[in-house]
């Protein structure tokens, strides 16, 4: 080979190398613009990434370049998947300090956000009570009227039948005046009526021989009177005959007004009546002087004895009995004792009651139903008060009875709002104490709506604190 052919083979081997110098740098800057630059590492990657594939031709292996590059998404795999494993951690972690994963059967406010006290178990008597709107009114309202003549009337009592069927009226009394057992109520020509007490209005004549209810309370009547002695009557089961010590109480009764003495009580000699009455009016055609005819209506009265009647709900009827203890809560906000005296055992309408009896007794407090509480059936529940003259001057005045149902002494207690329903109807209480947190099952007693506390039973003892609500 001549020195011309050796230089253009010099000349054409030199272009071959620039020729590959300028492929690998072109290979650098497309290897550069393909690498992510979002983060910091990214950057330093890019910026790494291009001088090992400058280096690859450099260093006279471009193949190690190109594997360098199918390299680097397995080191982006490992970042994501260290990130992951982060997040992952902290959010494991965060559950773990909320508690999610607590054991289910551990007591709820051992976790829960709200805030929660402590209450202790005692022993303590407790009572039962249901509250009730009631009126306090008088125990009734009385017509008296005249009676008929009895058939059976005999002469030895002439000089007093007038007082029945006939006559005219000699003495009437006051209105606004309270007569009393044994006291004169009215006359009728110049014989008094005496007043006595009970339930059974005079129908007929009472002589010796005779029985009855009517009988029966003349002979109580004249034992309080003092006319009449126990040991005289005998035992009280016999107190429905008039026997012969009856006949003698009564001709001492009859010495005592001035009547004649025939030791036989005639129809209209006596007027019964529950109780004392308060008289609040004469008979339309009643005066001083006028005819006392059969039927006439000789006075209206009412009962001094201060009663508080109830319109119960039915539904509470077995709730209260006769002889339940009562407090009464009067307008002025005072309070007194009462004692239950009488359940009824009929729901009625109190709005289909009549306040007009003419010749009979009322029920207490027919004149006012406030307490009825609609129109819905009741059953009338009477009270009456141990301190009557708590009652003062009121009469169809509004007040509060509180009724004690029930009582229990020496029960094992806690708050109402310990107790905890459980599945099955059942209920517990939570324990808490230096062994943590449990439940324990108990039976709800008796409970006392004053005092806040129910009666249970079950593993506890008195002393131990039990989880209630907090304020």
């Amino acid at each position: 080979m001549g020195s011309a052919d050796h230089v253009r083979a010099a000349r054409k081997d030199e272009e071959m190398n620039q020729d590959t110098d300028a492929r690998g740098q072109a290979e650098a800057g497309a290897g550069a613009a393909a690498v992510p630059a979002q983060t910091a590492s990214g950057q330093a990657e890019a910026n790494t990434g291009p001088a090992r594939r400058a280096s690859g031709p450099a260093g006279g292996n471009p193949a190690a370049g190109r594997r360098a590059g199918r390299d680097r998404p397995g080191r982006r795999g490992w970042v994501v998947a260290g990130v992951v494993v982060v997040v992952a951690a902290a959010a494991i972690g965060a559950v773990l300090a909320s508690g999610a994963f607590r054991g289910s059967g551990r007591p709820a406010s051992a976790s829960s956000g709200y805030q929660t006290g402590t209450a202790t178990v005692t022993r303590q008597s407790l009572t039962s009570q249901t509250q009730e709107d009631a009126t306090l009114g008088d125990a009734g309202t009385w017509s008296v009227a005249v009676p008929a003549s009895s058939s059976s009337s005999s002469s030895a009592a002439s000089s007093s039948s007038s007082a029945a069927g006939s006559g005219t009226f000699t003495w009437l009394p006051q209105i606004g005046q309270v007569i009393h057992q044994g006291q004169q109520i009215y006359g009728v020509s110049g014989a008094p009526v005496v007043l006595l007490y009970g339930p059974v209005p005079a129908y007929r004549d009472l002589s010796e021989g005779m029985t009855g209810a009517d009988v029966t309370e003349l002979n109580r009547d004249l034992l309080h009177l003092g006319y009449a002695t126990r040991a005289a009557l005998g035992p009280r089961s016999g107190w429905d005959y008039y026997s012969a010590e009856t006949a003698y109480a009564v001709e001492l009764l009859q010495t005592k007004l001035g009547l004649t003495v025939t030791g036989m009580l005639p129809l209209g000699q006596a007027a019964f009546l529950p109780g004392p009455a308060l008289v609040t009016g004469l008979g339309a055609t009643t005066s001083l002087g006028g005819p006392a005819t059969s039927g006439t209506v000789v006075l209206t009265a009412t009962s001094v004895t201060p009663v508080v009647t109830v319109e119960l709900d039915p539904s509470l009827q077995s709730e209260v009995k006769d002889g339940d203890q009562v407090s009464i809560t009067l307008p002025d906000g005072s309070t007194s004792p009462g004692v239950v005296s009488q359940v009824g055992r009929v729901a009625t309408n109190p709005d289909s009651s009549s306040s007009s009896n003419s010749g009979s007794a009322s029920q207490p407090g027919n004149s006012s139903n406030s307490s009825a509480g609609g129109s819905g059936a009741t059953i009338t529940v009477l009270i009456s008060l141990t301190h009557p003259n708590a009652a003062g001057k009121l009469n169809q005045a509004p007040v509060t009875v509180t009724i004690t149902t029930g009582s229990v002494s020496n029960a094992l207690t806690v708050p109402v709002n310990a107790l905890l329903a459980q599945p099955g109807g059942k209920y517990a209480v939570e324990v808490t104490g230096p062994g943590g947190h449990h439940l324990v099952t108990v039976t709800p007693g008796m409970f006392d709506d004053a005092a806040g506390k129910v009666q249970v039973s079950g593993n506890l003892t008195p002393g131990q604190h039990v989880v209630v609500p907090g304020i």
